[in-house]
């Protein structure tokens, strides 16, 4: 074997070393971390998607230092070892698919990130900067993890329809099955969509089913009813379903009509959750858009409906 067969296959070894390490790591920090907290916590913490991900781009570095790989290698393989990160959370962790999806970009970017700081780490030799920077994150991962995380937030979204309050009401509290093709491409690619309602009865304290496209229920109560104005139910059950368990909790919902005086209605759909993941700076973009979503395929509905 040649002296440079021999470099190339070492290289290939650190490589993989480099990336089954950290994966390791990762979840073995995980690991504990959910051993030492209560088990009703059921808080995703920033530190999971960022300084995890961060360390696993400095160890991937740390054994990648004497391979003499240029930027676009170590990104093609901080990309490898985010990938297998994101399989192993779907095997071990049961993640459903869409959640990881969204997860992923994060991961990618700090992994990459990660790498890269390594290699500049790794290049001035400077043992007790390494040792201190490693130890300054490991320090924000304990100290994020045992911090209390809490995150409410509230939905608007309205729609104009031309139908007096009183028959956009009866489409509001219950309405039919929705035919209108999925027009959000989290919809099409799985993602469960409203689909249909219905409720035991026509007034306060009644039972309210939110029927999904997947055949998953969400079960309300009807905690304020106001003919023709104003419609509050609270969310009493969701599905354990792995795109949402743990990670939302649906709390609230309400419509609100407004007699606009000239024949239409305007409709106002609101929506109060809980986040469990974090950094909300990232995820709470996502729970809007999908919250938005919901409301709009809905109100699109009973506009539809209510029109006719």
């Amino acid at each position: 074997m040649s002296l440079k067969q021999t470099f190339y296959k070492v290289r290939s070894s650190k490589i993989v070393q480099g990336i089954l390490i950290a994966n390791i790591f990762a979840f073995l920090i995980i690991g504990m971390q959910s051993s030492l907290l209560p088990k009703d916590v059921g808080v995703l913490v920033f530190s999971e998607f960022v300084i995890i991900p961060l360390l696993m781009g400095i160890i991937m570095a740390w054994f990648w230092k004497d391979t003499n790989m240029r930027g676009t290698q170590i990104t093609a393989c901080s990309i490898l070892g985010s990938l297998m990160a994101i399989l192993l959370s779907f095997i071990f962790l049961g993640e459903g698919i869409i959640c990881l999806l969204i997860v992923s970009p994060l991961i990618f970017g700090f992994v990459i990130a990660g790498a890269f700081i390594g290699r500049s780490m790794f290049k001035k030799s400077n043992q007790k900067l390494n040792i201190s920077i490693v130890s300054l994150l490991l320090g924000i991962f304990i100290v994020d993890s045992l911090s209390d995380h809490h995150h409410e937030n509230m939905v608007s979204d309205e729609i104009l329809i031309h139908a007096s309050p009183a028959q956009v009401w009866q489409h509001v509290v219950a309405f039919d099955p929705i035919s209108q093709k999925e027009n959000y491409w989290l919809f099409n690619i799985g993602m469960p969509s409203p689909m249909a309602t219905t409720v035991s009865e026509h007034k306060l304290g009644a039972n309210r089913k939110c029927i999904f496209s997947n055949g998953y229920i969400f079960d309300e109560k009807i905690v304020k009813f106001d003919v023709n104005e104003n419609l509050v139910f609270d969310i009493i059950d969701q599905p354990k379903d792995p795109e949402i368990m743990g990670h939302i909790d649906i709390k609230r919902g309400q419509f609100i009509l407004k007699d606009n005086g000239n024949g239409t209605t305007t409709l106002i759909g609101n929506s109060w959750y809980n986040l469990h993941v974090f950094p909300t700076w990232y995820y709470d973009l996502w729970a809007e858009s999908i919250t938005r979503n919901v409301h709009f395929r809905v109100m699109e509905h009973i506009k539809l409906l209510s029109e006719r």
